[in-house]
């Protein structure tokens, strides 16, 4: 009778223990697990006020959220990006999501990571991968959109202009998603209007001193420039200065319309100094860690999730301004 009795309580020790174990690792959303989700981020770094406001809100959500967040800052650098994936890989956290430097040369790191069995969620900027089983979400702008707005914006204010309009771009890091999107939208909104000449295009790296520097050259090399179109809002404010520099007004003698919509921007814009802004939120924190948490139990999750974002003039942006979070 002992023995049966022993039997039976040993038995049932194993099938508790197999109950617990197959209760599931789903982070904070197992609450009897104890289990803390854990979080890899590689941010590409911070080269603008944007970016600084994406990394806070990525913190300050995970850490409302009960996350435990591993941050890596890749300084601008994908060799840096793919270290940290392959380190947060090594250290086994229960999700990964990073913006990528760049669009390629991700595909050897994300199916190290999906043999790992470890999801990937990209954040702010995709890949151009045509294999898409290596991500399972992207949360993020329509840069393509956010270009496309630029354009018409400039296609609506010289709609009673005869002559030619010569545009100069500063672009964004060479190959990133933002850089390629909201130039290739952009050029889709004005190419069926020949009068504007888009006469100088280049790399500012969506920084304020690079920005600077690539309009001091342009106002060098271009006799005539009436408009400026910056890929982000750092760009074009470093470029209001070397327009000032050079003794001209922007805003007035040279229109300037920027993308991301940060408060330093808004500031010039009270101005008079930037004559149009398409916003780009930086605030994806709480979004991202519902998602990972979304991820991590399972749970089907659409393959792409779009940020609401708006555009402003400088009336709209004076009288949002106190209010600006970023």
């Amino acid at each position: 009778m002992s023995k049966r009795v022993a039997s039976v309580l040993v038995t049932g020790a194993m099938v508790a223990v197999l109950a617990a174990c197959g209760s599931g690792g789903g982070g904070s959303a197992d609450k009897g697990s104890g289990h803390k989700l854990v979080v890899g981020f590689s941010q590409v770094g911070a080269e603008s006020g944007w970016r600084t406001a994406n990394t806070k809100s990525i913190q300050e959500a995970a850490k409302k959220a009960g996350v435990e967040l591993k941050f890596s800052d890749a300084q601008q650098k994908q060799e840096n990006q793919i270290k940290a994936i392959r380190s947060f890989i090594q250290q086994k956290v229960d999700v990964i999501a990073f913006s990528p430097v760049v669009e390629s040369g991700w595909d050897t790191v994300l199916k190290e990571a999906k043999d790992a069995h470890i999801p990937v969620i990209l954040t702010d900027r995709a890949v151009d991968s045509k294999d898409e089983s290596l991500y399972v979400s992207f949360l993020g702008s329509d840069f393509v959109e956010e270009g496309k707005k630029a354009g018409e914006w400039l296609v609506k204010e010289y709609a009673a202009a005869s002559g030619d309009v010569n545009v100069v771009q500063l672009e964004g890091t060479t190959g990133s998603a933002p850089a390629n999107d909201r130039k290739s939208g952009f050029a889709d909104a004005v190419k069926g209007e020949p009068k504007f000449k888009v006469v100088a295009s280049q790399t500012g790296d969506f920084t304020r001193a690079k920005g600077k520097e690539v309009m001091q050259a342009f106002l060098k090399s271009q006799p005539k420039i009436d408009v400026l179109y910056a890929h982000n809002d750092d760009m074009a404010l470093g470029a209001i200065q070397a327009i000032e520099e050079a003794g001209r007004k922007p805003g007035t003698d040279i229109k300037i319309v920027s993308v991301d919509g940060v408060k330093d921007a808004f500031t010039a814009m009270s101005q008079g100094k930037i004559n149009f802004d398409v916003e780009c939120n930086p605030l994806l924190g709480d979004q991202l860690m519902d998602l990972a948490k979304k991820v991590k139990a399972g749970e089907q999750v659409p393959r792409r999730i779009k940020t609401e974002e708006g555009t402003f003039t400088p009336e709209q942006a004076t009288a949002a301004l106190p209010n600006r979070q970023y």
